[in-house]
């Protein structure tokens, strides 16, 4: 029988709560009642959106070990004995991933990066997972409380822990390299995400740079050596305790480089040098941001002492989560269509990238390249023009319809042909009907924008409308 995730004691050492006397120990952590399971801790935080007071109930009844609730909230469940209280349930969160990071003899990664961050990590959980007991962030767990969370969740008997860390604004990531203390530290690339926060890209970049300062004596910087930012990063590694910085990429001067990158519809071949030394591996998705941060995943396993051939073998079972690149196949008519799904996020880099794997579907005959867009946010007065900028990826990917939601779209839908239009409205929810309307046999289409868009009510309604199974190839080839 496997240890606790905590008990009473560790609770209080590391907290300083109250507990309630039904309380004796806690098998996992939660802050959602929907996926939280018998034996969790939940902890009411305060979102945005709801108080986590509010679901305490809830919690209990489904068999949470224990609700932790503040003090100022603990008199409204004074008929319960299974309360932790703290001044602060945030903060007691954040104390408990403190010392399970503590506790810890695990050989910790942190990844971060304008894009690729998620999927970088996915790729660098399925490899490590092979090797020993491997802990990761869940979805895009990323923020001021999905990286205490994390921490707060890693079993004591973890061997790798996988750690994904983001930020909106200069000074987000210092207290989370903080508490995660790599011993490896990943930045997979630099673009204008967010660049409504920050005066530049080398904001970003100096922003991002932030994660070194939390690497463990002696640990390992990876940085993407094609970035044009690479030197700025490096600066920022060599400033820290990081003993060695270790980059990746096509440029000749990287030490994990891919010599050659072969793109097709459902799969992608990576020809590469490890410190000299040649391997080749196919990756189980297409696209090659993704076959170029798989290299950064070779130089983290490298530097945790994981030979990085089983590594590579492993990408071969790597498949897209859903809203990053998941693909399902729709029957529509007396045949079949294909639907990429890249509804999670968007900017830039990212639809760019979305446009490309599109490009590379082998259409069946009379079929169609469809991209529904949604406005990328948070780009600042840089918005108009780098919406403009994707003119460029839709004609160089042969896109034949462009529906598009959003006011920032205009700008886009001004530069294409009216021939490629085939609707842009204000909202997803408004373009949804067309874009089930229009699609025929042969027809493959990807969805994408920005999270606020709801670009996924789009991708429902065509699952719903047209069935849906899981694409194992493309329309053709």
């Amino acid at each position: 029988m496997s240890a606790p995730l905590w008990t009473l004691d560790e609770i209080v050492a590391a907290t300083g709560a109250r507990v309630g006397s039904g309380f004796a120990q806690a098998s996992g952590a939660s802050i959602d009642t929907r996926t939280l399971n018998p034996g969790d801790l939940y902890f009411a935080i305060k979102g945005d959106v709801h108080d986590g007071h509010d679901f305490v109930p809830a919690a209990l009844e489904k068999g949470a070990s224990a609700a932790v609730v503040s003090m100022e909230k603990a008199p409204h469940f004074e008929g319960s004995d299974r309360l932790i209280v703290v001044p602060d349930v945030l903060e007691a969160m954040r104390q408990l991933g403190i010392a399970a990071r503590k506790r810890s003899t695990a050989k910790i990664v942190a990844i971060t990066g304008s894009v690729g961050k998620t999927g970088t990590k996915e790729a660098m959980r399925l490899a490590l997972s092979r090797q020993g007991a491997t802990h990761a962030s869940v979805a895009s767990y990323n923020n001021h409380w999905g990286v205490p969370l994390t921490l707060a969740r890693m079993p004591r008997e973890t061997e790798f822990g996988i750690f994904e860390i983001g930020m909106n604004h200069a000074g987000e990531i210092l207290p989370l390299t903080a508490m995660v203390r790599p011993h490896v530290v990943v930045i997979t690339t630099i673009e204008p995400v967010h660049i409504e926060f920050f005066p530049s890209l080398w904001g970003i970049a100096d922003a991002k740079g932030e994660i070194f300062a939390g690497i463990e004596p002696g640990g390992t910087a990876i940085i993407n050596r094609d970035s044009p930012y690479f030197e700025r990063l490096r600066a920022h590694a060599l400033a820290s305790n990081a003993g060695r910085v270790v980059s990746f990429g096509e440029s000749e001067a990287a030490d994990i480089r891919a010599e050659r990158i072969v793109v097709k519809p459902d799969f992608s071949i990576v020809e590469a040098r490890i410190f000299g030394e040649p391997l080749t591996y196919r990756i189980g998705t297409a696209g090659r941001h993704i076959a170029l941060n798989s290299l950064s995943v070779l130089a983290a396993s490298h530097a945790l002492g994981v030979d990085p051939a089983p590594v590579a073998q492993s990408f071969v079972e790597l498949k897209p989560p859903v809203g990053r690149g998941e693909r399902t196949v729709l029957s529509v008519g007396s045949g079949e269509a294909l639907l990429i799904d890249e509804s999670y996020n968007a900017n830039p880099a990212s639809v760019r990238a979305a446009l490309s794997n599109l490009g590379a579907v082998e259409l069946a005959p009379q079929g169609r390249r469809i991209a529904v867009l949604g406005d990328m946010k948070e780009l600042g007065d840089k918005a108009p023009g780098l919406h403009e900028g994707l003119a460029e990826a839709v004609e160089a990917n042969g896109i034949d319809l462009v529906f598009a939601a959003g006011p920032l779209m205009q700008n886009l839908v001004d530069l294409l042909p009216k021939a490629k239009i085939a609707a842009h409205t204000a909202t997803s929810a408004e373009l949804a009907d067309a874009v089930c309307a229009v699609l025929r046999p042969g027809d493959a289409v990807m969805v994408k924008g920005s999270l606020s868009m709801k670009m996924a009510l789009i991708v429902k309604a065509m699952k719903e409308r047209y069935g849906a199974s899981h694409a194992a190839h493309a329309l053709k080839g």
